[in-house]
């Protein structure tokens, strides 16, 4: 196998102000140069970008307004998903996931055409079908166009139910109507429901954390994802935290929420199944398992991203791009990790799921030599208390939760280079 092979860039000298990343997928080559001869996708992703107002904190790729372009980018996404490869499908995909953006926020005609072609081309009796949604963009009706058009699981973008820690986002809800969407949706028939929440906001103290979550359990969704707040570069947000218009909550006092967190929602009957997740008993996101158990998933929409047996890639987020073009987006970033890259990115992804890895699977990663420079960065973190064995199976301890971003961080990192770069 050749894990140099690079695919051809589209060429970019034919129209001015083509992106010079611009790639197209080649899936003939990129089979040949798999270790699985016959890979199959498990799930699919849609980018749908557009959003009412963008977030300060939020360094996704979406576009506020743009309320002309919608139409057309429900045309374009149908023609895009009627040229996914029915080859390389599941008969039964375990996932089909719409985030952005704000997928609801189309008009309800043209969601309808949209959840319509997911459904018809994609959907089975054993699919979960999940649609991100913003509670302002809530209605009864919008419930029963989700309900049609086959979705079975809603993720509600919750964050806080306190006005002033919203502001602080700068996310553009009336947290009074979390509740009346949750009673909407439920009504229409979706049964799986779950919500986001941010904690360690500016300004936040643990008691109003404590407050947050107190809410959304007494709300008694499925599912909750509760994250803390990261400052990303290029986002709003960031760039008041460097002109000092911003404080980052405390470390102690963001870990104390974190605890909390924990304690408070196993309490409450949740299981935790991921660092920032947690679910009721077989309600786990099957779509973010995917995610971290390395499995294979489609991209549809511009910037959304792909992965098929080791190889990765992100469609162009390029709207304007997007809409003229026809079949598979245009692609940037195509790469395929060397053995090494992908023990570690394995390694850091499934250790973030509380169940871990059994231990032949363990093994098995540690036979070649990506593994097993890994063994002694293993055995630090079991002999200080982070990784333990429990019932045949590597994973986080209760401590190496809380520390996670250390263990998967060692594990992750590249092989260490001699003075001449090579790898010793």
């Amino acid at each position: 196998m050749n894990d140099d092979l690079q695919l051809p860039q589209v060429t970019t000298s034919v129209k001015p102000g083509m992106d010079p990343t611009e790639q197209s997928l080649d899936l003939d080559a990129m089979i040949r140069f798999s270790d699985d001869v016959n890979p199959f996708i498990e799930g699919v992703y849609a980018h749908v970008p557009f959003c009412e107002h963008r977030c300060h904190y939020c360094d996704f790729f979406t576009l506020a307004g743009r309320e002309s372009d919608r139409a057309a980018f429900v045309a374009r996404m149908i023609d895009e998903i009627q040229a996914a490869p029915a080859s390389l499908m599941s008969d039964q995909l375990a996932s089909i996931f719409v985030g952005g953006g704000t997928p609801t926020i189309l008009p309800l005609d043209e969601l309808a055409r949209l959840l319509a072609a997911l459904s018809d081309r994609f959907l089975s009796s054993g699919t979960e079908f999940s649609v991100e949604a913003n509670p302002e963009t809530v209605t009864p009706e919008l419930a029963k166009v989700l309900v049609d058009g086959g979705v079975n699981r809603v993720s509600l973008g919750a964050q806080s139910f306190d006005p002033e820690l919203l502001g602080n986002l700068q996310r553009l809800h009336d947290p009074a109507k979390v509740e009346r969407s949750l009673g909407w949706l439920r009504e229409a028939g979706i049964s799986r429901l779950s919500l986001d929440l941010i904690f360690a906001i500016p300004g936040q103290s643990l008691t109003q954390w404590q407050a947050d979550l107190e809410q959304a359990i007494a709300f008694g969704p499925e599912h909750l994802s509760c994250y803390g707040l990261v400052y990303e570069p290029g986002t709003p947000l960031r760039g008041r935290l460097d002109r000092g218009e911003v404080e980052r909550v405390d470390e102690d006092l963001e870990a104390k929420m974190y605890e909390w967190t924990i304690e408070r929602l196993g309490q409450a009957g949740y299981e935790q199944y991921e660092i920032s997740n947690w679910s009721r008993s077989d309600e786990a996101c099957r779509h973010n398992l995917l995610y971290w158990n390395n499995r294979n998933w489609w991209p549809l929409g511009p910037s959304a991203s792909g992965h098929l047996d080791g190889w990765r890639w992100r469609n162009l987020p390029k709207l304007g791009r997007y809409l003229e073009t026809e079949g598979l987006s245009p692609i940037r970033d195509l790469e395929r990790l060397d053995e090494d890259g992908r023990i570690g990115e394995r390694l850091m992804m499934g250790l973030r799921c509380m169940a871990g890895f059994p231990q032949e699977a363990i093994e098995e990663m540690l036979a070649g030599e990506g593994g097993a420079r890994r063994r002694p960065i293993m055995d630090k973190h079991l002999h200080d208390g982070l990784l333990e064995w429990s019932d045949g199976h590597l994973r986080l301890s209760e401590q190496g939760v809380l520390l996670a971003n250390v263990v998967t961080g060692d594990l992750l990192a590249p092989p260490p280079r001699d003075g001449t770069g090579s790898t010793q």
